[in-house]
This record gives structure tokens, sequence and C-alpha cells, in this order.
């Protein structure tokens, strides 16, 4: 199947990706194959999702973020890929665009007009090994990109060049600062907003280090509101929980903000955070939190 996609540019099968529809491309080069009434298939551009297959790549180019893009599609009321095609996507709930949605589509090759196989894996879960039926169950692993087999030549109509498809790769809506410095920040991907559940977006100002809450500006919701007054410097943060874990003799007197950070992760733990509170809470694989028990400030009077 490798050889196919990559020297013979086949279509082998599956669903098509967003922006394209099956067309008949003749019939089976294998003689017993046509003899049974099989044709091959190939991708065209489909008239009703292609034009926002370019949108999305043109935004990416002049320098729009994921998630706005996918919040222009949902504010536009523009047909997410589910929801263009219930049919086949029958598996999936969701109808409304989102981060993930529109990055697999930046990502697909398939777009610059050329096949592709070998993307991900199945993996299945036999109580009888090789018996798929006696199955507990699947999970789909996205294979290395140098696993992947892709034609020498274009295959079918291509919805973006490879120039810019290669440019769209490129395309990273993370600030830089202008002098070039390296901000560290120890708590990244363990602080989390109370009010709304998101994660906590580093922050530099006045020289330190801080998180804030910016559901509502980077949302791919059209219908979200900004959750407002959720600020913490990281400074407040490590002396707050700092004091509740060597007190309650979890940590060891002399314990730092690095020490913090190895207790928190080896225990599976985020910090959330409201607007004058702190609460640690189990994190499951799924980035879900359970509440357990408040850390308040000692001093209310601040901000942060």
């Amino acid at each position: 199947m490798g050889v196919q996609a990559r020297d013979q540019g086949r279509y082998l099968g599956g669903r098509p990706p967003y922006g394209y529809r099956l067309v008949d491309a003749g019939p089976h080069p294998n003689r017993i194959h046509a003899q049974w009434g099989r044709r091959l298939h190939r991708l065209d551009p489909d008239p009703v999702t292609a034009p926002h297959v370019r949108w999305i790549f043109a935004r990416r180019l002049a320098g729009a973020s994921t998630a706005g893009i996918a919040r222009d599609l949902n504010e536009r009321h523009v047909p997410s890929p589910s929801a263009h095609d219930p049919e086949r996507n029958t598996h999936r709930i969701g109808t409304v665009w989102t981060l993930r949605t529109v990055a697999e589509i930046l990502a697909n090759p398939r777009y610059t007009g050329r096949q592709v196989w070998n993307r991900q894996r199945t993996e299945h879960h036999e109580t009888v090994p090789g018996d798929k039926r006696a199955s507990l169950g699947r999970t789909r692993t996205r294979n290395p990109r140098s696993a992947w087999a892709i034609s020498r030549e274009p295959t079918h109509p291509a919805l973006v060049s490879d120039s810019d498809f290669l440019a769209a790769q490129q395309v990273n809506s993370v600030a830089v600062p202008d002098n070039g410095a390296v901000r560290a920040y120890l708590l990244t991907g363990l602080v989390i907003c109370r009010l709304c559940g998101r994660r906590l977006e580093a922050h530099w100002v006045h020289g330190r280090a801080g998180y804030r809450c910016r559901h509502g500006r980077s949302s791919a919701r059209a219908d979200c509101q900004p959750a407002r007054g959720v600020y913490w410097a990281e400074g407040r943060i490590v002396e707050q929980l700092l004091y509740q874990l060597i007190y309650a003799g979890e940590l060891p007197f002399l314990a730092d903000g690095v020490g913090l950070v190895a207790y928190l992760r080896g225990r599976r733990l985020a910090i959330v955070c409201g607007p004058r509170s702190l609460e640690l809470e189990p994190m499951d694989r799924e980035k879900q939190v359970t509440p357990t028990a408040a850390v308040p400030r000692r001093d209310d009077s601040g901000g942060g």
C-alpha cells in the first residue's frame, strides 16, 4: 500500500478529507477486480467546502492563530467537517469548529494535491491474540512523519500550493520578546482557571512571570465570556503553596519552586486559580480536574 500511494498515487480508501469529494477515476487496474465491477476513485475539490479550506490557509499565512480561525468559522456559521457530512461522521457528536480540527487541516499534506498513506495506525486490544472479533476496543495513534507515504507527483487538484503549505507549517502565533530574551515559566501546564476550566496563559509583566485567564479572547467558541479578575503572579503561587505544603509536612522546609513543580507533577496535581484562592486538584488523562481542598490567600487585599 505504501508503494501504491508513493509511486502510483492511488487513493486507498477512507473518508475524503474536508474540502474534497470522491469521483470516479476509471476501471480498477487489476483485471480480476475490474471484472467484479470495482473502480478506482480519486479526490476532487468539493465546491461547498473547498473555499473554506483555502480561506483557512490564507488566514494562517496572515498570522492568525488556530483558535482565531476556529472562532471566525463558528461566528460565520460555517458547518464543521462532522456537521457537513454527518453520515460519514456518525462517531462524532461535535458540530462546531475546534482548535484541533483547524490544526489537522493545516497539517494535512493532501491539500497540496498529493496522496498520503500511513498517517496513523489502529491498535486492536484483543483478548485472543490475532482475533479482532475478541477486541476490547481500539486506539488510533499518529505515526511520525518519517513513516508517512506521500506520492511523488500530484494526484488530484491542490487546494494550496506546496510553498504556501510549507509556509503555513512555520507560522508561530506565540509571541517572542523583542530583545530575544528567553523567559522561563515554572508552572506551565499546571495552572487552571477555576471559573472556566481552561489553562491560564503565561504572561510576563513588570519583569516577572505571571498567569492570566484569556477565556473569551483565545477560545474557539464564539459565545464564551471572558473570565475576569483571574491573574496570579508566579512568585505568589509558589509562596502560597510552599507555605501550605511545608506546614502540612508534604515538602521539606528548604523546598523551592523546582521542588514544588516536581511534587505536583509526580502526583498529577493541578493548581486551580480563582480570583482570590488556589486549589490543588488531581488531573486525569483528559486534563479534567475534580475539586478537593482549597488554599485561601493569606492576604485577601492583594490582586496577585
